[in-house]
């Protein structure tokens, strides 16, 4: 853990490519922190993938669609939490903002593509 906070803007923050669309790492496991935490914009289909490892909390800000858990649907609009476990395999199908916070720190070598 840090011993000083952390400050960031997301506006200061470049987008990296992702299975899920485009993820704004405003805070990575590189600033010691007990979490990663994104913003990542997704449009039309996301590619299903899962994590050995890690938990994601997927926050819908913005938009509509659907995340698809395993080998089920549902909606997934503003205000809609998911905490993703490891091992679930997941993907949203719409055009969203959420919030991903994710424990441990994103890790991208525990990333496994299931499409």
């Amino acid at each position: 853990m840090p011993n000083r906070p952390i400050i960031r803007r997301l506006s200061e923050t470049e987008p990296v490519a992702c299975p899920c669309g485009e993820a704004y790492r405003i805070v990575t496991g590189d600033d010691g922190a007990p979490a990663s935490f994104h913003i990542t914009r997704i449009s039309g289909r996301a590619t299903k993938h899962r994590h050995a490892r890690l938990t994601e909390t997927y926050y819908c800000m913005e938009g509509f669609g659907q995340i698809e858990l395993d080998d089920e649907t549902h909606d997934f609009t503003p205000g809609t939490v998911v905490v993703i476990p490891p091992g679930v395999a997941h993907a949203v199908r719409g055009d969203v903002m959420i919030v991903n916070v994710v424990i441990p720190p994103f890790d991208g070598e525990d990333e496994e593509l299931v499409e």
